[in-house]
């Protein structure tokens, strides 16, 4: 399916976020689930973000999502600086302790249906385990069923035997948990021939669910400590936090605060705004999308519009910047929706012009590969 442009986006780090708090995200999920209709949401951390920057097929994966969740302090601590409006830190494990933690549905009332779920990965037993004590514990969520796949590829686990077994269980929500990069790309791969309308991958969620690994309590979540609790349960993580720390700090000297400065430095005027203009033009084989002035959070209607007039030809596009004097997060977010788009319909994208202002905004934001970078 298209992209829905309507949703509230912003550019952090590369990657689109849903500007939403968890009490929203819970609501979209449930949503998915009540009208049967698809979610593939993602929940990019800084670990995600350090790992877009050089991994197009990883960064497509959030892109392409339908809900792009700030899962990590850092993620929330660089749009802060960026004066970007996230509400919260939105986690993966913390949406599905909510799943399991609401009233089982009562004869007469409007409380939640419980939710059944499918494991597909984790350590071996992990998955069973976490079934066995999901059902025993909650009238909330029931476990469908479980695959362990084991270590192998990508293709190894989109066997027909795998995803028959997956769909034959009739679940809400199917959590993977194969690693990040892996899991991600198992979703990609497989996700039109899965039935269950909510999908993401949840590494941890399997290992807390079976008991092996114990969630940070609230106080070291509060703190931002969680990923050092996580280094006293698993302790082989603590070489991806040291190179993830490593990769935050020249995220935040190279590109996040010279972004910050030059948008304060360079910020929109009323008018400007006001004056701010978008067409586009449909011919037999592309659409010719130029967007002229400055944009920002405040003005993005028409980029909007223009956007879903597009995307409902599908066609080849031919993006113009060359008048633009201003990006924001939230504008460039939907640049990226767009980009993940066409990659995803395999209709193809070309920037045919880009002013100073334009690729310095887009470099700084780490969404330099929308115009070609490496």
């Amino acid at each position: 399916m298209p992209p829905d442009f309507s949703r509230d986006v912003v550019c952090v780090l590369g990657l689109p976020f849903d500007a939403i708090d968890m009490a929203q995200a819970e609501a979209a999920v449930r949503r998915a689930i009540r009208d049967r209709t698809r979610c593939f949401f993602s929940t990019p951390n800084l670990n995600f973000a350090v790992g877009c920057q050089w991994d197009a097929a990883f960064r497509n994966s959030v892109l392409q999502s339908d809900l792009s969740l700030a899962d990590g302090w850092p993620v929330l601590m660089a749009a802060r600086l960026l004066g970007i409006a996230l509400p919260e830190r939105v986690t993966g494990s913390g949406l599905f302790e909510r799943l399991c933690k609401a009233p089982e549905k009562k004869q007469g009332d409007a409380l939640h249906e419980p939710v059944s779920i499918y494991f597909f990965g984790g350590p071996e037993g992990a998955a069973q385990t976490a079934c066995a004590r999901l059902n025993a514990s909650t009238a909330s969520v029931r476990c469908a069923g479980f695959d362990s796949p084991g270590f192998g590829s990508v293709d190894e686990m989109s066997s027909g035997q795998h995803l028959d077994s997956l769909n034959a269980a009739d679940a809400d929500f199917v959590v993977v948990a194969l690693g990040a990069k892996k899991g991600q790309a198992w979703i990609q791969r497989n996700l039109q021939r899965i039935k269950a309308p909510v999908v993401a991958h949840l590494g941890a969620v399997v290992n807390f669910a079976a008991g092996t690994v114990r969630r940070a309590p609230p106080w070291a979540q509060w703190l931002g400590l969680e990923w050092l609790w996580r280094v006293k349960e698993e302790p082989a993580l603590w070489r991806r936090y040291a190179n993830d720390g490593v990769g935050l700090i020249r995220l935040l000297a190279t590109r996040v605060l010279p972004l910050a400065l030059y948008l304060r430095m360079h910020a929109p005027s009323p008018q400007a705004l006001a004056e701010a203009r978008v067409s586009v033009v449909h011919g037999p084989q592309q659409s010719v999308l130029r967007i002229e002035g400055a944009w920002t959070r405040a003005n993005l209607r028409p980029m909007r519009e223009a956007l879903q007039s597009h995307v409902a030809h599908h066609q080849r596009v031919a993006l113009d910047l060359g008048s633009v004097t201003c990006l924001d997060g939230a504008a460039i977010a939907l640049l990226t929706l767009l980009y993940g788009w066409q990659n995803t319909a395999g209709l193809g994208w070309a920037v045919v012009a880009a002013s100073a202002q334009a690729r310095r905004s887009l470099h700084l934001a780490c969404a330099g590969y929308l115009l070609g970078e490496a």
